[in-house]
């Protein structure tokens, strides 16, 4: 009988290999940006909105924060390395204007990880205390970050068309809320938990909409060009 530890890294390492697609889905994106030399109309938010929700669950899946998270610290990881290299893209190829803003946010980034490490080490001093602090932000960052999927699945309900809602990236994050939950429950993590949960319920809500409004799109509509991806954290 497999153990509930090689188990759950089982779904870990399944859960990354998704996680790193929906990590890796903005990459047209930018090889657009790349080719014209300019943003055009794209904006970084999603991508700095990332860079912050990854370095917090890196802090998280720290040892002595959170053990035996290394599959957690792997993930986002790798998403906080792609989510800077977009961003430096983005930099790149911006006017001052949102050079600025883009400096600007990743300061305070920088600060508020900074900030929320320290406090974590210097005010807390058990693996449980810590990751009830750090995890519950994580939490919170993370709910914040589904007001995108909301959004969309409003716009899919008011034109009764689903072209602002890609089927393989919703089906994505379906899968992905599925499989981080199931190592959430595996050995009971509740801060992975309840965002994952969220995360399937908007999944599978996406899904139903997809499948009650695919008919009634019409077929000539142009290709919508300037749709943010739907970034969402490893875990």
């Amino acid at each position: 009988m497999v153990s509930k530890d090689t188990a759950r890294t089982i779904v870990g390492i399944i859960g990354n290999i998704i996680s790193f697609g929906l990590f890796a889905s903005p990459i047209p994106t930018f090889k657009k940006i790349y080719h014209e030399k300019t943003v055009g109309g794209f904006k970084p938010d999603p991508y700095l909105a990332t860079v912050l929700n990854c370095s917090l669950w890196v802090l998280y899946g720290l040892p002595f924060v959170h053990p035996d998270s290394v599959l957690v610290i792997t993930i986002n990881g790798i998403g906080l390395v792609m989510e800077i290299i977009y961003v430096s893209i983005f930099f790149t190829y911006s006017d001052w204007a949102k050079r600025k803003k883009i400096v600007m946010a990743l300061l305070c980034i920088v600060i508020f990880v900074a900030a929320v490490a320290g406090i974590t080490m210097g005010a807390f001093h058990t693996h449980h205390d810590r990751s009830m602090f750090v995890g519950i932000l994580c939490v919170v960052f993370n709910v914040v970050m589904y007001a995108s999927p909301l959004t969309v699945m409003r716009r899919v309900i008011r034109t009764r068309s689903v072209k602002y809602m890609p089927f393989f990236l919703s089906l994505a994050n379906l899968m992905n809320g599925i499989v981080w939950l199931i190592y959430a429950l595996i050995k009971i993590d509740a801060y992975i938990m309840i965002p994952n949960a969220l995360g399937t319920i908007s999944g599978l809500v996406q899904m139903v909409l997809y499948a009650a409004f695919y008919k009634s799109t019409p077929r000539e509509e142009e290709e919508v060009k300037k749709i943010q991806e739907v970034q969402l954290s490893g875990i």
